[in-house]
C-alpha cells in the first residue's frame, strides 16, 4: 500500500506518494493531481493509495530545502522506476548541483548519448518525482527556461531559490 501525503511549500501544496519503506515514488504540485496519479499509475498499475502523513524524513527534507538548505533533498531515497533510459536520465538529474543548470544536450552527453537530446527531454518531462529529481535544472541551449510540468513560473522560482538565475527573472515569467 502506498501513501499519498500533502506537504506545504512556498509554491503551493505538494503531493507525495511513498512506499511503506519511505521511498519516494512521486512528488508534484497539488494543482497537478491528475498528472501525479497518471505518472504513478504508469509505473504501478493497480496499486492502492491511502491518505496519510509523509514520512518524517521526507517532510523535514522538503521543509529544509525551502528554508534554504539546498542539499536537503540529495539523500532522499527515490524509487527505481521507469525504463532503463529514463532511470539513466533521472539519475543524471540528481547529479546536477543546486545553483547550476544543464541543457538537454549536456544532460544527453552526461549519460553517454550526446545525440539523444530530444529523448532526454521526453524522459525529463516524464519524471514523476519533481524537485527531488530536479528536472527544473534543465534549460534550453539558449538559456531559455523551457517547459516545466509545474509551470515555467515555478521553474523560475526554483532556479532563483537555488541561485541559478537572478530573482528578478522569476518575476518576469
Amino acid at each position: 500500500m502506498f501513501t499519498l501525503s500533502h506537504l506545504e511549500s512556498p509554491l503551493g501544496p505538494l503531493l507525495a506518494i511513498t512506499a511503506p519503506d519511505a521511498t519516494l515514488h512521486a512528488l508534484d504540485f497539488g494543482d497537478f493531481d491528475a498528472r501525479l496519479h497518471s505518472l504513478f499509475a504508469r509505473h504501478h498499475p493497480g496499486a492502492a493509495l491511502q491518505d496519510g502523513p509523509a514520512p518524517p524524513a521526507l517532510a523535514a527534507a522538503i521543509a529544509a530545502y525551502f528554508a534554504g538548505d539546498l542539499a536537503a533533498l540529495d539523500s532522499l531515497p527515490v524509487a527505481g522506476i521507469g525504463s532503463d533510459f529514463q532511470r539513466k536520465v533521472w539519475a543524471a538529474l540528481r547529479t546536477i548541483p543546486a545553483g547550476t543548470t544543464h541543457s538537454y544536450g549536456q544532460l544527453a552527453a552526461a549519460i553517454g548519448q550526446p545525440s539523444a537530446s530530444r529523448a532526454v527531454g521526453l524522459a525529463n518531462g516524464a519524471n514523476p518525482i519533481g524537485i527531488v529529481v530536479p528536472c527544473h535544472r534543465v534549460i534550453g541551449t539558449s538559456g531559455a527556461l523551457t517547459g516545466y510540468a509545474g509551470g515555467v513560473e515555478r521553474k523560475a522560482w526554483l532556479l532563483a531559490h537555488e541561485g541559478a538565475i537572478r530573482p528578478e527573472i522569476r518575476l518576469q515569467c
